[in-house]
């Protein structure tokens, strides 16, 4: 309980450290997590990347959804973010914590794509440069059916999006602060 508790501080020291890297001041709600986990099939996943996984808010979530032989990798670039993170769930062996770039993931997945790729980066205050070249290895860390979900804290994105997926559904949940983009995106033809 006392981890859950120090989780606004510890996010709140890696924004103040880098606030381009993390993005928000505050870690995104349960409910806004749900609500993006609820656009693609966890339950179904073999592997299942996060990328931006912060102080665990997604991870936990994705865990509670993930089958007990599945695999979930969790990208932090933050050092501290994810010591903290892989000691709360040390415990659990379908977790990978990796401190490392987005960008580097592939390398990580010994040939692997993801069934559900996860995404709480910060792409809007993101170096330009960066973002184009996490964003353009995005469709390539998916399977072929495979779904990314993405929470934003604008709509910004959305063309970029469209320019590398076939599929781009969004929607808006009220109840963070501030409200949420979440989207979902494939190269499954929309239906």
């Amino acid at each position: 309980m006392r981890q859950h508790l120090l989780d606004p501080l510890r996010f709140f020291a890696a924004f103040v450290a880098n606030p381009r890297q993390v993005g928000a001041v505050l870690p995104t709600s349960r409910s806004a997590v749900r609500d993006m986990l609820d656009l693609a099939d966890v339950p179904a996943a073999d592997l299942v990347v996060e990328l931006g996984a912060g102080t665990g808010v997604q991870t936990g979530e994705i865990l509670a959804r993930l089958r007990p032989d599945a695999r979930l990798v969790a990208v932090e670039i933050d050092q501290k973010l994810a010591t903290a993170l892989a000691k709360r769930y040390a415990g659990d062996d379908r977790l990978q914590v990796l401190a490392d770039s987005a960008e580097n993931v592939a390398a990580h997945l010994d040939g692997r794509r993801a069934d559900v790729l996860v995404s709480a980066l910060p792409f809007t205050s993101l170096d330009g440069e960066l973002r184009r070249r996490i964003l353009d290895e995005l469709p390539r860390l998916l399977g072929p059916r495979g779904v990314m979900v993405v929470i934003q804290y604008s709509p910004l994105m959305l063309g970029e999006f469209r320019r590398r997926f076939r599929s781009v559904r969004w929607r808006i949940t009220p109840w963070n602060v501030p409200p949420a983009f979440l989207f979902a995106c494939s190269q499954d033809d929309p239906a």
